[in-house]
């Protein structure tokens, strides 16, 4: 498996992870700050594992 082919893999994890904790909100006290801000964290992440893989993929 190629290292940028990874990446692009650990990316998409980390986008789903986002989403799902995003997603798991209670009926009551609704998102809280932790959780958007772990949820904003591994977006970023995302996007820079899914940038890094598409550019070792090009260069």
């Amino acid at each position: 498996m190629n290292f940028g082919i990874a990446l692009l893999v650990v990316g998409g994890f980390f986008l789903g992870g986002a989403y799902s904790i995003y997603k798991a909100d209670s009926d009551t006290d609704g998102r809280t700050g932790p959780q958007i801000a772990f949820a904003v964290i591994l977006l970023v992440a995302a996007l820079l594992a899914t940038a890094s893989g598409i550019l070792y993929l090009v260069g």
